[in-house]
Parts: C-alpha cells; sequence; structure tokens
C-alpha cells in the first residue's frame, strides 16, 4: 500500500502560524482607576485630527513574558521645581484623578523621564495625563534610548505633534482626549533603558502634567 505524505496548503500553514504566535502572546492588563471628572467643563477645541475619548480600556496583546519594568523606578523632569506634586508620583502606582495624584509641571515644553535601570525590550508605554477633567495635551511625544541625554540612538514610539511646533519632528499620530483609561502606545520591543515623555500644556491651560506612566517589557538579554 502506498503511503501518502500529507500536503499542508497556504491556508493551513498560516493557521498552524498564527496558533503558535497566540501561544507566545498575552493580553497587557493593569489597573484602571475609576473615573471622576471634577470642574466646569471646557470645551476641547483647535485641534486638529482630535481622537474621541475612549469608551473601553484598550487592548494589546504583547509577548509573554512581558511585565511591568517601570514601578518605583527613578523619575527626573526638564522642570527641577514642579509647582505642584513630586515626580516620584509618575511610577508610584497610583493613577487616581484628583490632588495627591498628579505633579504639575511648568507651562512651555516640558518632559519626564524614566530610568529602567537597565536595558530592556519594551513592548507598551500606557500613559496618564490630568483626567479628571476632558482635555488634549499638545504635542505628545514618547522616546526610547540608552542615553539619559536623548542625544543619541534615540528612538520615537509617538508623536502628535502635527505641527513641528516642539522641534523634535512633525510627528502622524492623532491627539487624544484624557481618560481614565490612559493612552496605550505599542513599541515592539525596541530597545532601551530611558523612556522620556514630552508635552506642551493643554487645551484647558498651558501647564503640564502626568499622573502615571508604567513601561511594559522583558530586561535584554
Amino acid at each position: 500500500m502506498k503511503k501518502y505524505t500529507p500536503i499542508l496548503t497556504m491556508a493551513a500553514v498560516a493557521a498552524f502560524a498564527a496558533a503558535a504566535h497566540a501561544a507566545d502572546t498575552i493580553p497587557l492588563t493593569t489597573a484602571i482607576p475609576p473615573e471622576k471628572i471634577e470642574g466646569t467643563p471646557i470645551e476641547v477645541k483647535g485641534v486638529p485630527n482630535l481622537k474621541a475619548p475612549a469608551a473601553k480600556a484598550p487592548e494589546l496583546m504583547v509577548p509573554a513574558g512581558t511585565v511591568l519594568l517601570s514601578k518605583g523606578k527613578p523619575v527626573t523632569s526638564s522642570d527641577d521645581f514642579p509647582i505642584i506634586g513630586d515626580v516620584t508620583y509618575v511610577t508610584d502606582g497610583e493613577k487616581d484623578a484628583g490632588e495627591g495624584y498628579f505633579v504639575e509641571l511648568a507651562n512651555g515644553l516640558q518632559w519626564v523621564q524614566i530610568d529602567l535601570e537597565q536595558q530592556a525590550a519594551i513592548q507598551a508605554v500606557w500613559l496618564w495625563h490630568f483626567h479628571s477633567q476632558r482635555r488634549a495635551y499638545h504635542d505628545v511625544v514618547v522616546q526610547i534610548s540608552d542615553d539619559p541625554e536623548f542625544a543619541t540612538g534615540v528612538t520615537t514610539v509617538f508623536n502628535n505633534d502635527f505641527d513641528n511646533s516642539s522641534a523634535l519632528g512633525t510627528g502622524s499620530d492623532a491627539p487624544y482626549i484624557e481618560t481614565q483609561y490612559g493612552m496605550l502606545i505599542p513599541v515592539a520591543g525596541v530597545k532601551g533603558r530611558y523612556v522620556r515623555l514630552y508635552s506642551q500644556g493643554n487645551t484647558s491651560n498651558d501647564l503640564n502634567h502626568y499622573i502615571e506612566v508604567e513601561v511594559f517589557g522583558t530586561p535584554a538579554q
């Protein structure tokens, strides 16, 4: 009796590959703070291509073994004397809105920077600005580097500065309205030790705010 070697179709190969890939990935999850809207609403206007407020938590599949790298890690900023709060709030794990949870930096282009204390393969950055009022922050730019001065080896993973007013390059990402769900930025394995996040005021005032930044990935081998 003849023996027949089964022939895999392209569709079958693709199905096997997809199943193998799915087995190597996990959904990225984090604690979402409760919604807390305070103050008189201010209309968000004058921002082209503005995304509507998120109605649910964003979803992202990441490689198995991806963990939170940024909790409790050192934070520095371009403003040596924050108006309110402290830059340590950025990685303290507290995401609630309201007093005592956010750091407020001066007007103009400002940044906060997280030192992961070792190089990592970064899979995602999850960012919360001030979210107890519907507003959009201007010139949100997120970069990764092994250089603490961000002079060399810089990779930009998010940029919604549509007119290059921050002089960091013209971005194609959409501006968005802050909610308790934050902004989840896929990074797909970019390697670096430092994560720097810029902003330049918002649609309610000229100041810059951060509640929490979470960086997910795996320590680089």
